[in-house]
């Protein structure tokens, strides 16, 4: 299965938080299981580090590494998805989870993420 990891789920998964599912957790090991993190992602990141919203600092310094170390693939932002996230409607008031939910609906591929706002748009979402 092919899967787009929110936020949370990845910063949850690299501090092997407890709030990350069961479930979740067992997606992400599959070894059969394309894991994808998007651009918005690390852009999310990067604002809540500056912002001193996350700790520490260096999981966004070494970001590109730790994706590459647990082989999760990097998903570019196109322009078509950046206008889809743009028209959504504004169940969700974070563009970062409307521009993940774009991403979600244009890939046809599930979400993993706790953040049950997103069941608004459409996609399935694992938890």
């Amino acid at each position: 299965m092919t899967i787009l990891l929110d936020t949370h789920a990845l910063i949850w998964w690299f501090q092997n938080d407890s709030r990350l599912s069961k479930r979740a957790s067992a997606v992400v090991k599959n070894p059969s299981n394309k894991i994808l993190i998007s651009a918005a992602v690390g852009w999310e990141l990067a604002i809540k580090v500056n912002l001193g919203k996350i700790r520490p600092a260096s999981l966004v310094q070494s970001l590109e590494e730790a994706l590459a170390k647990e082989a999760f693939e990097e998903l570019r932002v196109s322009v078509a998805q950046a206008v889809r996230a743009g028209l959504l409607p504004l169940h969700h008031r974070d563009p970062f989870d409307r521009l993940l939910a774009a991403q979600a609906q244009s890939l046809a591929v599930p979400i993993l993420s706790a953040d049950t706002m997103l069941d608004a748009y459409g996609v399935r979402r694992v938890w």
